[in-house]
């Protein structure tokens, strides 16, 4: 199930407001990217931008567009990503047509682990992400677990990670995050992003009704 323009539900938190003044770049100033009609726009050279919101476990929903780059190939082709907490970056790529995807294409937890399935549509052309993170627990010895979907296909299967990828903005991984945005000089856009903050744990008793 394709889930474009999903409306989120209540209690979500939405993060794609009417201007970006809940975003920032990783040094603090302003975000540089532009919004327009409820889409945000890569403004090239501007930096990565990420949320004044912090979240340790959540389900997120997210909406983005490659721009069309026939000549360019590899990481040069529609880049940008999204890191949960700001820590573990999952690919934004334009890889659609690919037989195989590997660690760097579209969907992939950047150079970690390739997606189940190449779901990529074509540039120009919206797609999601729906994305569940359990972040890890200290004391636990296990990493973070990453779901994800991909235009509702499943890309990635209660995923346990090494750590964090590579360009995190720390490595404070028992610690709330922020979502981030990255600018890699491409255009791509994004649109409909929020969260459901999700419990840490639930009860351990059982309570007869």
């Amino acid at each position: 199930m394709n889930t474009l323009k999903l409306a989120p539900p209540e209690g979500a938190v939405r993060l794609l407001r009417d201007d970006l003044d809940n975003w920032t770049t990783r040094d603090g100033r302003s975000a540089g990217w532009r919004l327009e009609e409820g889409i945000a726009h890569v403004v090239p050279g501007t930096g990565d931008i990420m949320t004044d919101e912090r979240f340790t476990d959540f389900y997120l929903h997210l909406e983005f567009r490659c721009p069309d780059m026939p000549e360019a190939t590899g990481q040069a082709k529609g880049n940008s990503g999204v890191f949960l907490q700001g820590r573990y970056e999952i690919q934004v790529l334009d890889s659609s047509g690919f037989a195989v995807p590997g660690k760097g294409d579209c969907g992939a937890i950047y150079n970690q682990f390739a997606p189940l399935v190449n779901a990529c549509s074509a540039a120009l052309t919206w797609q999601a992400y729906d994305v569940f993170f359990r972040a890890p627990r200290e004391g636990e010895h296990v990493g973070p677990r990453i779901t994800a979907l991909h235009n509702g296909q499943l890309i990635h299967n209660n995923t346990e990670l090494p750590g964090v990828t590579g360009a995190a903005l720390d490595e404070e991984v028992y610690t709330p995050g922020p979502l981030l945005l990255q600018d890699h000089s491409d255009l791509v856009c994004y649109r409909n992003i929020w969260i459901v903050e999700q419990p840490l744990v639930g009860s351990d008793t059982y309570e007869p009704r």
